[in-house]
């Protein structure tokens, strides 16, 4: 069974200097593009700091507060050669110290093959065995007793981010490196767990919360661990099980009830991101009640699919032929988008993690 969607039709030519390598000095200062629903009107000239002057007293706005982990771990083959790992995340007890990963490396993974990963700037290095082949080139690590990997890790940048080699010791990488692994990661991050950084969200700030909250506009919070799999082209199986990867989410009680009082004040819920529209329409019945809880969704959201809680969507401009960019075709529309995408290629915004943002309402 092959897709049901034309996913040639979510493709799109980006000219590679429009994809932002480094953040802003300023995350409330990206540009954003507004999107109207209804009659997908386009407006620019606004930034993320206006915010406050598109958003209602009554509105809500949902904010994912997952942490990123310091995932990207480098290092060797015993054997000699570079290798780069992802860490995915523990399994088991954590006292036996293994790992689900994605390992990069000259020739091909093997159970038994040693690897060793340091931080210079630390002095600590920690060795790691394969232990176990997974389908989609995962594999389990068990490390050595000793600190935690993460503790030797770096930001774990998306694969279109990228920093000259340059010399690991360096000052000027390991600048670098910390400075990445502050823009990386949200304002309001607490709760560590996810291996990509959920990027709406980086463009807010503590002064633009403040001011929202001054207008009136409630902040309420839900967990979603962003997954590897948000970087994975969409597969036929994707489509035939009408599902994604994995990702562990937490939707509270407290968000739940700010969702009802939200709606009996005839606000909207504005999405801070796909991640947390994930979690809101996850969480989210047949008959349109919000229900607290955890777990993992596989919530697949695609063009023809109803929102059921999510009124607005803020979000930054994403992959071609992505479910990402499925999700924000399905809430706003494919024509809606598709045009609203161009005319972001054409007036030269930034894309993709560090990028700009769109606001659809």
């Amino acid at each position: 069974m092959s897709s049901p969607f034309d996913l040639d039709a979510f493709a799109f030519d980006l000219p590679p200097e429009r994809i932002a390598q480094q953040p802003l000095a300023q995350r409330d200062q990206a540009r954003l593009m507004l999107l109207d629903r209804a009659s997908g009107q386009i407006g620019g000239g606004r930034r993320v700091c206006d915010l406050p002057d598109l958003l209602a007293p009554e509105d809500l706005l949902v904010i994912n507060t997952t942490r990123v982990l310091a995932a990207r771990l480098r290092g060797q083959k015993v054997t000699g050669g570079r290798a780069e790992a992802l860490l995915i995340g523990a399994e088991g007890d954590p006292a036996q110290r293994r790992f689900r990963a994605l390992v990069q490396s000259r020739g091909r993974l093997r159970v038994g093959l040693g690897l060793r990963f340091s931080q210079p700037s630390q002095d600590i290095s920690l060795a790691a065995e394969v232990v176990a082949l997974h389908p989609g080139g995962e594999v389990s690590l068990v490390f050595e007793p000793g600190p935690s990997p993460y503790s030797i890790g770096e930001a774990p940048l998306p694969p279109y981010i990228r920093r000259p080699p340059g010399d690991a010791e360096s000052p000027e990488s390991e600048g670098q490196r910390a400075h990445d692994f502050e823009r990386y990661q949200t304002v309001f991050a607490r709760v560590p767990g996810a291996v990509a950084a959920p990027t709406a969200g980086l463009h807010l700030t503590p002064e633009l919360l403040q001011r929202l909250g001054g207008i009136g506009v409630e902040i309420a919070e839900v967990v979603l661990h962003v997954g590897p799999g948000t970087f994975r082209p969409l597969r036929d199986e994707d489509f035939e099980r009408g599902k994604l990867h994995r990702e562990q989410y937490v939707l509270p009680q407290a968000t739940v009830d700010a969702v009802a009082q939200a709606r009996s004040r005839g606000g909207r819920i504005v999405a801070v991101g796909t991640t947390s529209t994930r979690v809101l329409e996850s969480c989210t019945d047949e008959a349109g009640r919000l229900v607290a809880g955890e777990g993992e969704t596989e919530l697949f959201i695609r063009p023809g699919q109803p929102f059921r809680t999510v009124d607005g969507l803020l979000t930054n401009f994403h992959l071609p032929r992505s479910s990402l960019l499925l999700l924000v075709a399905a809430f706003a529309g494919v024509d809606s988008i598709l045009k609203a995408y161009r005319q972001a290629v054409a007036d030269e915004y930034r894309f993709y993690s560090y990028g700009d943002a769109m606001l659809i309402l």
